[in-house]
């Protein structure tokens, strides 16, 4: 049985994948929580909760993409002052 971090990070990883969206569309969620296994597994778990869990993953992830694609960018930059200096 997987944890139930587990389940948040695969349901917020499918969700990216899928969708593109950072926002959790409800729907979505409800499905996954009920046919992925969750609810199985986690009987006094409730589906509110997991949407939060599983929003605050997205939020972080989108985060931490953001951040990375700063730092490349400030990588390009410098790569390309450093080649046009005299």
């Amino acid at each position: 049985m997987p944890k139930l971090s587990e389940y948040v990070e695969m349901a917020a990883s499918d969700y990216l994948q899928e969708t593109g969206n950072v926002e959790l569309e409800p729907f979505w969620i409800a499905e996954y929580f009920l046919y992925s296994g969750v609810q199985d597994d986690y009987p006094r778990q409730d589906l509110v909760t997991f949407h939060a869990l599983v929003q605050k993953t997205l939020r972080k992830k989108a985060e931490r993409a953001g951040q990375d694609a700063r730092r490349q960018l400030e990588k390009i930059a410098r790569f390309a002052k450093q080649r046009h200096k005299p």
